[in-house]
């Protein structure tokens, strides 16, 4: 990636991105005129991070909504000032790309519950003037579908011509369409799940125990004392991107490749385990994938926040539309509303497999709902929807264009 200029795995060249893009915020819902969640509670005001790239037409019917997914924001494509350092989904956005800019206006918000610029519990309670910790209602996929909504109408959009997202964002995409049937033409769920399995639940409790049991974590109140939970939310962050890629991937890039350990004689390329000067040596990252996890949780540490990790990898949990007492009424609506669908799943992938994306297109197909099911072969895991894959590119592309 040079300036913008990036390329695909075959070697394309994918166009120029976007330049320099800004974040802003807007205050949606009041004290007021409070956001009224699935559970009741009310919360107000509630600030919502977002970020556009293109031009609203005339009619407002041109607009794109990236929904993001757990760890992303608001900053999807273009730059903050250094070229070489990109929005998380700068590959799909941009003139002539998948999602194009010159055509498109596209919108990117950050969750509720978030904690870059959108209200979450680590801000401020305005009833207390203390940081709202666990005392944050607790929300739905449903609710982050609310805010979204309230976001594309205070910018004047009167239609959305697409919402794609990836894992927790194609579930916003899948909740948007039977929420609010006929407000999304065309509907890209990527990586996502409408049930999470039993693995995947257990997975990210053993995530969040790592944070719950941190002393650090202070019972949620540790915004503003000096000390957040900073091993818990590193090995939580460890653990939850070991599910993010492959074990193809993993050995193509790593192997059992050695890095020294200070201090020590011991060979990197050995067979045999390192030789400790004591017993604290003996448990220093001396395999590369090691290094490359402790590298991903100082990372993770300086820009997310351990409460807003709990609550949605929670929310993510209890989300099964297809299981709603009212799902054939919805899906019903979304039939009937014409949404179109564009379901992907990607081989490699064992967080949100196959398996996943077949069980929310037999969702909609039995409801007689247009989709277009894809398994796009890549080694790459669960963030290959991030990557500039040309046939994934290629695919979104042409069911926006279609």
């Amino acid at each position: 990636m040079t300036h913008g200029t990036i390329t695909d795995e075959s070697g394309r060249d994918l166009g120029p991105g976007l330049g320099e893009v800004a974040t802003h915020t807007t205050v949606l819902f009041s004290a007021q005129d409070p956001l009224v969640l699935d559970n009741g509670a009310r919360l107000g005001p509630v600030q919502v991070a977002y970020e556009t790239y293109g031009t609203l037409n005339a009619a407002g019917d041109n607009a794109v909504v990236l929904c993001h997914a757990l760890t992303g924001d608001a900053h999807a494509a273009g730059h903050h000032g250094d070229p070489e350092r990109r929005g998380w989904w700068d590959v799909l956005v941009g003139p002539g790309r998948a999602v194009d800019t010159d055509r498109s206006f596209v919108v990117c918000a950050n969750l509720l519950g978030g904690c870059r610029g959108t209200t979450g519990p680590s801000d401020v309670d305005p009833a207390t003037g203390e940081a709202y910790g666990l005392d944050f209602p607790a929300f739905t996929v449903a609710d982050l579908v609310r805010v979204q909504r309230a976001l594309v109408r205070r910018l004047g959009v009167r239609r959305v011509a697409a919402a794609i997202g990836g894992s927790l964002g194609g579930m916003q995409v899948l909740e948007w369409t039977l929420q609010a049937p006929g407000e999304v033409d065309r509907a890209v769920v990527l990586c996502a799940s409408a049930r999470l399995s039993a693995q995947n639940i257990a997975l990210s409790t053993a995530a969040r125990e790592g944070i719950l049991r941190d002393p650090d974590f202070q019972g949620g109140r540790y915004p503003g004392t000096g000390r957040i939970p900073r091993a818990g939310l590193s090995a939580a962050r460890m653990l939850g991107h070991v599910t993010y890629v492959s074990e193809e991937a993993l050995e193509r890039k790593f192997d059992r490749r050695r890095r020294p350990v200070a201090g020590t004689t011991s060979d990197p390329s050995a067979g045999g385990p390192p030789a400790p000067r004591d017993g604290h040596d003996w448990f220093a990252p001396v395999f590369e994938v090691e290094h490359y996890l402790h590298h991903q949780a100082v990372s993770f540490l300086e820009r997310f926040d351990a409460l807003s990790y709990l609550y949605l990898t929670r929310v993510m949990d209890a989300f099964a539309p297809f299981e709603a007492p009212d799902a054939d009424e919805r899906l019903a609506g979304v039939r009937d509303a014409g949404t179109r669908f564009l379901v992907e799943s990607f081989t490699s992938d064992w967080r949100f497999g196959p398996a996943h994306s077949d069980h929310i297109a037999a969702g909609l197909s039995a409801a007689g709902i247009p989709v277009e099911r894809r398994d796009t072969v890549s080694p790459w895991g669960h963030d290959s929807f991030l990557l500039p894959l040309g046939e994934h590119l290629d695919l979104v592309a042409g069911f926006l264009a279609r």
